[in-house]
């Protein structure tokens, strides 16, 4: 078995070797079994020393010059190896315990893919408040947050990876497909608690509760139509970091 670990990284200079080492220490629960990993970086076209820093850390660097999360997280997964992908955001640590517990999904055998519930490294009451809103529905509706994917290769490169025309809620659209192809093969879809994933909260301390808001009710009132413009999802890639 073959772990691939794909990151997609915009201007992460400030957090990525923190990412990157947490990882790192993360995968001993495979090599406990046995199992073999990478880490793949997808530079998407930054500008600073992310990708220096990703291959001073020892992973594989791929470029995307389109500058679209879906496009890093898709064009990392096409360099990867593995039988089995996790996708990571730049800004996110995941622990030992978790990727352990992924091991274990995976070797059950009937999980197609799955995700992880957010833990914020803040402990900003509204956020966290949203946080634990997301987590809920996340578990109930089995939707996997885009900071945390874990999926079958074949399975990924069966629902065409990622959707293309998304900037943003391109981990829901993903979501919905693994979901389609999980009922038609007699698997399932699962988000894993136990151990959640810990992630930056900086969008809370760069961003104003009120922008969140009002790209929420844009949306709403769009029909999502914004989630196709880069220039409509300011918070994903207006560059504040």
């Amino acid at each position: 078995m073959k772990i691939s670990v794909v990151i997609p990284a915009y201007n992460e200079e400030k957090l990525i070797a923190a990412t990157l080492r947490s990882i790192d220490a993360a995968r001993s629960a495979f090599a406990t079994l046995g199992w073999e990993s990478e880490v793949i970086v997808c530079d998407n076209n930054s500008a600073d020393r992310t990708a220096e820093m990703a291959r001073d850390a020892g992973a594989t660097v791929v470029f995307e010059p389109i500058n679209q999360i879906a496009r890093a997280r898709n064009t990392g997964s096409r360099a990867a190896t593995g039988d089995w992908l996790i996708f990571v955001d730049a800004d996110s640590q995941p622990s030992s315990a978790l990727f352990a517990e992924v091991a274990a999904q995976i070797q059950l055998g009937d999980v197609l893919a799955g995700g992880s519930t957010v833990k914020l490294d803040d402990d900003d009451f509204w956020y966290n408040f949203w946080a634990g809103t997301w987590n809920c529905l996340s578990r109930l509706r089995r939707y996997m947050a885009g900071s945390f994917i874990f999926c079958d290769m074949a399975a990924f490169r069966e629902v065409g990876g990622f959707g293309e025309e998304l900037f943003v809620a391109e981990e829901l659209e993903l979501s919905l497909k693994l979901k389609k192809l999980a009922r038609q093969k007699g698997k399932k879809i699962v988000v894993l608690h136990r151990h959640p994933l810990m992630t930056s909260a900086r969008k809370a301390h760069l961003y104003s509760m009120r922008e969140h808001i009002w790209f929420l009710a844009k949306t709403a009132m769009q029909g999502g139509r914004n989630l196709k413009r880069r220039d409509a999802c300011p918070v994903w890639y207006d560059g504040r970091r």
